[in-house]
């Protein structure tokens, strides 16, 4: 029975994900088809991540009090939906503060996208399937993220780039209403407003709580690394004279990153202190990146950069099931929106600070990422100095057998 719910949930994650990463490049297809202006694409996408980040909080608290949870999360889906679907109507027909304004209320659900889904495994599943269920989650982050970009061009080609907008806005839809087929039970007692201190739950646990503190700030500095290495991509691109090599080393990460995962769920260890988990693969991944300023071709640089997505895999599992494992039934989904998104904003940074590193070379920002990961680690053991005796809680290890 628990395997069924799990694929129901992985159906509706892969479509409310593939809608999420696909609308970063349909977005920009879209402003450039109807207005000739790449600027208003990238404030289209600005608009609908940016609120996101800021929303997380009041997004996840109201998660985390909803009595009917299968309508509020289904309904978000659906809004997100919707709202790209407005916004292929009225690009370029409509002012631009009013497009802006509907990219940007729609984009207010995006945590429900990412870390809200991810935190109801929790209670679909016992404890001892969800090491194998977050790795398979996973997975649908790390297809998203190959596959809906390259869904979004292909339909803006073969259809147009309003008609593909709307098409990820239906895949959105059609998420959330398979919401509605989730097992899950409707809260005891009334839906009572956040108040401010129950906005700042999750941040005081991510401050306080030594193994969440850890999982949140090592993962989110290694993300200042990870978020530059596009540019150190193209800049790898141009030294090789490999054009292919710009976009074709982060799609080997992704790959590596892909074979880690399902690596993982298939046989998941260190589950009794995820958050150790989460440091090793941080040294893994600042190793194997290391490697790459001394690669002599841009296939060599691909296999470190297949090696290093291979680390990625568990590392990200792992940071998954330890938010589910330390975090306050109350403040669950909480804790998953910001922690999503404090690592966006890291991200964000990395790829605003690679652009003033180009003068220094591919090589010497490829090592400062790698650089990244190797100080992420030693941050999040740092911060895991405190006694864990009091926030642990007990979670038995994952059977090694297949879920029924």
């Amino acid at each position: 029975m628990r395997k069924w719910v799990l694929v129901r949930y992985l159906h509706v994650a892969l479509l409310a994900r593939l809608a999420c990463e696909g609308a970063r490049v349909g977005l920009v297809v879209l402003a450039v088809d109807r207005t000739r202006s790449t600027g208003f694409g990238g404030a289209l996408v600005a608009a609908l991540l940016v609120p996101g980040v800021i929303a997380a909080p009041l997004a996840g608290a109201l998660a985390d009090r909803v009595r009917r949870r299968r309508l509020f999360h289904g309904g978000c889906l659906v809004f997100y939906g919707t709202g790209l679907a407005a916004v292929a109507m009225l690009a370029g027909r409509a002012s631009a503060p009013v497009v802006l304004a509907v990219a940007g209320t729609a984009g207010c659900c995006t945590p429900l996208l990412t870390g809200g889904l991810t935190s109801l495994l929790g209670d679909l599943l016992p404890p001892t399937a969800l090491n194998r269920a977050f790795s398979l989650d996973a997975v649908s982050y790390n297809l998203a993220g190959i596959a809906g970009p390259a869904l979004a061009s292909a339909l803006a080609a073969a259809t147009g780039p309003a008609r593909a907008l709307a098409a990820l806005g239906a895949a959105a839809v059609a998420g959330g209403v398979l919401v509605f087929a989730l097992p899950l039970a409707p809260r005891a007692g009334g839906t009572p407003a956040p108040r401010p201190a129950d906005l700042a739950a999750a941040a005081v646990l991510l401050l306080r709580n030594p193994p969440l503190r850890s999982l949140t700030w090592a993962s989110g500095v290694g993300q200042l690394g990870i978020g530059a290495l596009p540019v150190a991509c193209v800049m790898l691109a141009a030294r090789y004279q490999t054009p292919w090599a710009a976009g074709g080393l982060m799609t080997a990460m992704a790959l590596g990153s892909l074979t880690g995962y399902l690596a993982y769920a298939w046989r998941p260890w260190g589950t009794r202190r995820p958050e150790r988990t989460v440091i090793i693969m941080l040294l893994a991944t600042g190793a194997a990146l290391a490697t790459v300023p001394w690669a002599d071709s841009a296939a060599a640089t691909a296999c470190g950069f297949a090696l290093a997505g291979c680390c990625t895999g568990p590392l990200f599992a792992a940071l998954l099931t330890g938010r589910d494992r330390y975090a306050p039934p109350t403040t669950r989904t909480q804790v998953f929106t910001l922690g999503a998104s404090i690592k966006t904003a890291f991200a964000a940074s990395g790829a605003a600070l690679a652009g003033g590193w180009q003068s220094a070379g591919p090589g010497s920002l490829v090592l400062a990422v790698a650089g990244c990961q190797v100080a992420a680690a030693v941050l999040g053991a740092l911060l895991l100095k405190e006694n864990q005796a009091e926030v642990d809680r007990p979670l038995p290890e994952t059977s090694s057998q297949p879920l029924r």
